[in-house]
């Protein structure tokens, strides 16, 4: 069965670092872009980050910018967040989507076209 796993997630205090992983089974996982969203408690998901099917091009939301980091391995089968400096805010289920390119990313659409089941991530104290 094709899926897509999200590990990674935890409890962090403010100012660490945590890494997020996408794993994909049964897809051909680098001829797609990927987008990470997030979802904090009572809010919608948003997009904000998103790497390209070529690996070579990606784009972050401006409230992650200069401290989320994302990266594709050497296969292009797992995809990666690297999140640094973690706020308060930052709290929330992250989930990870196959996606038609890497333009909108921000709310989900048509675009998106499979998602993960997500992980949670807790910044606190």
């Amino acid at each position: 069965q094709s899926q897509l796993v999200e590990s990674g997630g935890g409890l962090a205090q403010p100012g660490k670092s945590l890494r997020l992983s996408c794993a994909a089974h049964g897809f051909n996982f680098k001829l797609y872009s990927i987008a990470w969203f997030h979802q904090a408690p009572g809010k919608d998901r948003e997009g904000i980050s998103c790497i390209r099917s070529t690996g070579g091009n990606t784009t972050y939301a401006d409230s992650v910018k200069g401290r989320f980091t994302i990266s594709r391995d050497a296969a292009q089968n797992v995809v990666f967040l690297q999140m640094n400096n973690l706020k308060p805010e930052d709290t929330g289920r992250y989930y990870c989507a196959l996606r038609r390119g890497c333009t909108d990313v921000g709310v989900p659409g048509s675009r998106e076209i499979y998602w993960g089941q997500g992980t949670e991530v807790t910044v606190s104290s």
